[in-house]
């Protein structure tokens, strides 16, 4: 595998290993990653200095925001994924998932997972809560009972009070699935609905 191509604070070169199709490790992709907000920010001034008042603001926003999305493509970097499951009955769900994360073309790359066990941790949700605020993208697995699993419910709630893009993935060929309430509706799962989602 290729090493990161970031620089550390002493000037050298870094020495974690690539993360997916990236060019940088999983500490650096975080931080180049984070240019979009900075990217838009920036637009936003120009486009005031070009044409003064909210229009121009708007304007400059967007093409800086769509530059940052545009280079993100140009350097491999994926988008990173939440994956809430039904930890007592879906498991091979999540394991499914994060073998596709990691298929050359893959758009995405799998950060974390639902961590409510059937013994969780006190503070199970201030870490879901955490690693839900690190990903782009909060991907519902769903299977027969997913709808009224309080973890999943749970980091929902979590994804929608951090205003994060939630999707609903049918995880089983067979059978009719009941939606998670809150989470948007539910997509059959194929590689095509994937990429398409959850670049």
């Amino acid at each position: 595998m290729a090493q990161c191509e970031a620089k550390i604070k002493s000037g050298r070169r870094c020495h974690n290993l690539v993360r997916g199709n990236s060019r940088f490790c999983h500490v650096h992709v975080e931080r180049t990653d984070g240019k979009s907000l900075g990217m838009a920010a920036l637009g936003a001034a120009v486009g005031n200095l070009i044409a003064p008042g909210i229009g121009g603001i708007i304007a400059g926003a967007a093409t800086g925001y769509l530059a940052s999305n545009y280079l993100r493509k140009e350097t491999g970097m994926k988008k990173r994924v939440f994956v809430s499951f039904d930890f007592d009955n879906d498991k091979k769900l999540k394991d499914s998932i994060i073998g596709q994360s990691k298929l050359g073309d893959s758009p995405f790359d799998v950060t974390d997972h639902s961590l409510k066990e059937a013994a969780p941790e006190r503070n199970w949700e201030e870490k879901a809560r955490q690693a839900i605020s690190r990903a782009e993208i909060v991907l519902v697995m769903v299977g027969p009972k997913t709808y009224q699993a309080s973890g999943v419910l749970k980091e929902v709630e979590m994804a929608r009070d951090l205003e994060k893009q939630i999707v609903q993935i049918i995880g089983y060929k067979d059978g009719d699935y009941t939606a998670v309430p809150n989470a948007g509706r539910p997509y059959r799962w194929s590689w095509d609905n994937l990429k398409k989602l959850l670049a």
